[in-house]
């Protein structure tokens, strides 16, 4: 019984002593809840805390030009985060920059913040709506630490539309939609020219070292992250300038490219090969500076790549600037520790409006009742491979494009003006309505001689009075075969699906150019210059002299 005794009680000690050592060993310290010490440890590939976001965003980079889609361009880091990732292969964006950049940031379609019409250009008087809650206050909101690094192309005619209005603790880069990689200037129309470099809310005048724009962001990266606490969860958001035109790139990222013959083509080849290198140097930083391990790494194209300016989307049909998939189809993945079925393909219907939802969950925020987003969280899909909530997409409605001639209610069954643009996906079905754009398969033309002639070799030529298109995309992704004809009933249903989303439709907002946008008038720099407090000046003397025409009518009276 006595060594019973003492052999409970050397049991009790030891007990008692390794829970001391469990408890001790926990992350946390002193002043910890005694309760939080029972919590369960973080699932297999959850966040352990709030996960740092970098979301890298490239600029009219074409479904084909990345290694792992047969792309001729070599893209070794491109290829390595995403086979260790998940690839996203039914990934949508929008045709052009600003459209897609607004949709990030929202999480709603263009029709609900009114910017469904083309970009918004240097000389208009617009920007994303300021009612319009972003992804980067929604993260400040829950205690992340905010920074932009390269092109914001969301408007700036007011300082309240600029990026560090708009929720990000700091900004570095271009408000506008292109300029020069190394001088940053850019002119609008002959005449209209200015520099377009900045750093927060000012131009950026000492960083203008004649550093390609690639690698001087990335610099500005690497100082973000070397300067950050990497315990503080943070959000950055890299959109680079390329390999949007113009084609400029360092002389050495030509040399693996110098038997293509189509200039164009060899140029882009070296902008990407730049890129591809930068990405790598932000992962070294992730990894030198203790970020990397509770990471979050998104990687997207803003649009289809333009074939007259290198770019290919081969074999999708269209081209950058069409609601053809060569438009709006997307290279697009998500490169994470935290992913659970990491070296996966994700074919579920996903689009970019989805991020912000998908976010600011994964951060821990909250949404906002009264925010109706047209996003949905997709983080599950991605990294458990489980069904997308999302069934559809719309692609756009543009009241304001070119009305397609033979277009007509008759033609939409009474339903639809099929003159206006627009395309809808919903399911295995997406439809197109008007003139949806350049319709062609452009061929990859790398090893080429050939002029344009040869790049439009499968034109097509559409019968008079063509204004509705049906494919089944998931059997027909490069949209060869028009069922238009053969469902009738389904071009209704998408018809329909069509009207009720332009009934809750907002005001297209594409003001005329301002000539008081002209750099000259702003000490070359392209910038803010409309003044709130002029406009509060001349509506006080509007009052004043409506006063004063009162005043004098009353003693008239009198």
């Amino acid at each position: 019984r006595m060594v019973a005794a003492v052999l409970a009680g050397l049991s009790l000690l030891s007990l008692l002593t390794c829970g001391y050592l469990a408890w001790g060993s926990r992350r946390g310290g002193a002043g910890e809840a005694p309760g939080n010490l029972l919590a369960e440890e973080p699932a297999a590939g959850a966040p352990r805390s709030q996960p740092h976001i970098i979301f890298i965003l490239a600029d009219d980079q074409g479904f084909r030009d990345v290694g792992y889609h047969g792309s001729e361009i070599r893209t070794p880091t491109l290829d390595k985060l995403a086979a260790e990732g998940v690839k996203l292969e039914n990934y949508y964006v929008q045709p052009m920059c600003t459209p897609s950049r607004s949709q990030l940031i929202t999480g709603k379609y263009q029709i609900h913040t009114g910017l469904q019409h083309s970009i918004i250009r240097p000389t208009q008087p617009n920007c994303l709506p300021l009612d319009n809650v972003t992804l980067p206050q929604k993260l400040k909101e829950v205690g992340y630490s905010t920074h932009m690094v390269g092109k914001w192309h969301l408007g700036f005619y007011r300082r309240e539309c600029m990026p560090t209005q708009r929720g990000f603790d700091s900004f570095f880069g271009s408000l506008l939609g292109s300029g020069d990689y190394y001088t940053h200037f850019k002119c609008d129309s002959p005449g209209i020219c200015g520099y377009d470099l900045y750093e927060n809310d000012n131009a950026a005048w000492d960083h203008d070292n004649g550093i390609y724009s690639t690698q001087m962001y990335t610099q500005k990266v690497q100082q973000i992250l070397a300067s950050h606490n990497p315990r503080k969860p943070i959000f950055l958001y890299i959109a680079y300038q390329a390999v949007h035109s113009p084609l400029q790139a360092p002389g050495r990222y030509f040399e693996h490219y110098r038997s293509i013959n189509n200039i164009n083509r060899r140029r882009y080849a070296a902008m990407l090969a730049c890129l591809d290198e930068a990405i790598n140097n932000v992962t070294l930083a992730l990894r030198k500076y203790g970020y990397y391990e509770n990471s979050i790494i998104i990687y997207s194209s803003d649009n289809g790549g333009q074939p007259m300016a290198g770019g290919s989307n081969w074999p999708l049909r269209g081209s950058k600037g069409t609601y053809w998939e060569g438009g709006i189809r997307a290279v697009g993945f998500v490169h994470s520790p935290l992913l659970k079925n990491k070296g996966s393909v994700c074919k579920e219907l996903v689009h970019i409006t989805d991020w912000f939802p998908t976010l600011i969950t994964l951060a821990e925020g909250q949404i906002d009742e009264d925010i109706q987003l047209d996003g949905y969280d997709v983080w599950e899909t991605i990294s458990e491979g489980r069904r997308s909530p999302r069934v559809d997409i719309l692609h756009n409605i543009d009241p304001i494009y070119t009305k397609a001639k033979n277009g007509s209610w008759a033609a939409g069954y009474g339903i639809w003006n099929t003159a206006i643009q627009s395309a809808i996906r919903v399911n295995h079905w997406k439809l197109l309505t008007g003139n949806p754009g350049y319709s062609d398969w452009v061929p990859p033309q790398a090893f080429s001689n050939a002029g344009p002639n040869r790049w439009h070799n499968e034109r097509v030529s559409w019968s008079a009075g063509k204004t509705v298109w049906l494919f089944n995309i998931t059997a027909d992704p490069y949209e060869r075969v028009d069922l238009s004809a053969r469902h009738p009933d389904v071009v209704k249903q998408l018809l329909r699906r069509l009207s009720q989303f332009n009934k809750t439709a907002v005001p297209v907002r594409y003001p005329p150019k301002d000539p008081r946008s002209n750099p000259k008038l702003n000490g070359g720099v392209w910038g803010p210059w409309f003044k709130e407090d002029e406009k509060k000046k001349k509506s006080d003397k509007s009052k004043g002299a409506n006063k004063q025409k009162k005043s004098k009518n009353k003693k008239k009276a009198n």
